[in-house]
């Protein structure tokens, strides 16, 4: 495990999230900040939006940024969905919305560039992460100074990922050791493999609240200010 002053662990400066929540992808949700989800990834459309500015066929886009387009692909090829166009009688993209970029139209035109390559929709080259199926709450507690916040975390996110989302709120949280009922964490794990549960669904089964009982991880400083 590489180090960072005295405490182990990933070189942040470097590191990257391989989960992202439905409410992240959400805020991206601008022309020019635009993510979509589908099919259980995350892909950052803003070098699409940016390069086609103006294109009326990025319109269909534009309106889904920041929400999953799952319902548009086919989860066996991977492809947008297709039906048997009732003019033609060829088999087409189904695009309800309208059709989008790199979509071909629905007759041959002299005037559709097809020298683009590969769709946006195929390979993963606007591929940013995986999008979180289950999300969960935590409580982190700083022993130190007593403050208190509330992440939405995914519930396959590994104690580093998390800490990593933390770092807003604490800069120097690799400087403290994490531990759940008195016992340290393992930040190769999952909050589930460190033995901390989601109850949700007990609590659901009893008609109960699960917003009353929220898990708590406690920080406590290690004496090592390092800078990440």
């Amino acid at each position: 495990m590489p180090r960072r002053g005295l405490v182990p662990g990933p070189d942040f400066e470097y590191f990257q999230r391989r989960y992202f929540t439905p409410a992240e992808v959400a805020q991206h949700n601008q022309p020019e900040d635009l993510w979509v989800s589908y099919l259980g990834n995350v892909y950052d459309l803003t070098p699409l939006a940016q390069e086609y500015k103006g294109d009326l066929l990025l319109k269909p886009i534009v309106e889904v940024a920041g929400q999953d387009v799952s319902h548009w692909f086919d989860p066996k090829t991977r492809d947008i969905r297709k039906h048997i166009d009732p003019v033609t009688g060829c088999l087409r993209y189904r695009t309800p919305r309208g059709r989008f970029l790199h979509v071909p139209p629905q007759l041959p035109r002299s005037d559709w560039a097809n020298d683009f390559g590969k769709p946006w929709w195929q390979g993963s080259r606007y591929e940013v992460g995986r999008l979180s199926a289950k999300t969960r709450n935590i409580r982190i507690i700083n022993t130190l100074t007593s403050q208190e916040h509330t992440l939405e975390v995914g519930a396959l996110e590994s104690m580093w990922e998390i800490l990593h989302r933390y770092l807003p709120y604490n800069a120097h949280a690799a400087s403290y050791t994490w531990k759940f009922e008195g016992k340290n964490l393992n930040m190769d794990q999952t909050l589930e493999e460190n033995g901390i549960r989601d109850e949700e669904e007990e609590f659901d089964y009893l008609n109960m609240d699960s917003t009353l009982y929220t898990p708590a991880v406690l920080l406590y400083f290690n004496d090592d200010l390092t800078e990440l």
